[in-house]
């Protein structure tokens, strides 16, 4: 074939496939905006989302934040800066590493779970069966899991801030010799408001995209087993690169002065 026609095909299969995803959001928002709400749906998608979801994200903003802190004072020891080693833990957690390394554990773990039990539900025509009893499917599967991922992708990423500050502090002051009050001084007066509330809206776009990639991909599978595997798959895949891609742009608007 010619190579700009095949160019060509994938440009527009791209285009196709950003129609599709994009009439499937619209889908997804309208109907979840308007009464009624299943309420009980958000807090069970909250449930699995959220606190099932802790252990994943504490342990990895611990280490993350004690490795930080090593780091950080092995090259700022080649210029005498170990002083900032404090400053640097807390501002690095809550702006960068915390969104985004909770976003990317929770992308893996979540949505590869709904992309599997809405790809299971679309091969064994549940999906179908709940259009039959008049039930919007968006509304009831969709909606519920935006929603919750939204609330919940914020208070996970709190939780990540803290740890990975403690996790910063508590190497800082056993292993490398910091006084646990200065350490502890350095961070609050050298954090902002403006730094944890940035990885908050951050947080809530990576729980928007994590939920939509998962069930964009789990409700349009198709070919059975197999099918439902790819869907999982492309799921965890697209979550996070678009999870680095959206930081990268709310980072350049949030810190454009």
């Amino acid at each position: 074939m010619n190579p700009l026609a095949q160019i060509g095909m994938v440009v527009r299969a791209l285009f196709e496939e950003v129609g599709k995803l994009t009439v499937f959001t619209k889908n997804a928002l309208f109907p979840g905006l308007v009464p009624p709400t299943y309420v009980r749906q958000i807090l069970q998608q909250m449930l699995r989302i959220g606190y099932n979801s802790l252990p994943v994200v504490g342990l990895t903003a611990f280490f993350t934040g004690g490795v930080l802190a090593l780091q950080i004072y092995i090259g700022g020891s080649r210029y005498n800066a170990e002083s900032l080693v404090a400053s640097i833990v807390a501002l690095g957690i809550t702006r960068e590493l915390g969104p985004v390394l909770a976003g990317l554990m929770v992308a893996g773990r979540v949505s590869a779970a709904i992309a599997a039990e809405l790809g299971t539900m679309r091969v064994t025509e549940q999906i179908d069966a709940l259009i039959t009893l008049s039930t919007n499917p968006y509304k009831y599967l969709v909606a519920p899991r935006l929603i919750a991922a939204v609330l919940t992708l914020p208070l996970l990423v709190m939780i990540a801030d803290t740890i990975g500050i403690m996790g910063g502090y508590i190497v800082g002051t056993r292993s490398l010799g910091f006084n646990s009050g200065v350490y502890i001084k350095n961070t609050v007066d050298f954090l902002e408001f403006g730094d944890v509330f940035s990885g908050l809206v951050k947080s809530a776009v990576f729980g928007f995209i994590i939920a939509l990639m998962g069930c964009y991909h789990g409700f349009n599978s198709r070919g059975g087993a197999q099918g439902v595997g790819r869907a999982t798959t492309n799921a965890v895949v697209s979550a996070s690169i678009l999870i680095l891609a959206a930081n990268y742009v709310l980072t350049s608007l949030l810190f454009t002065e």
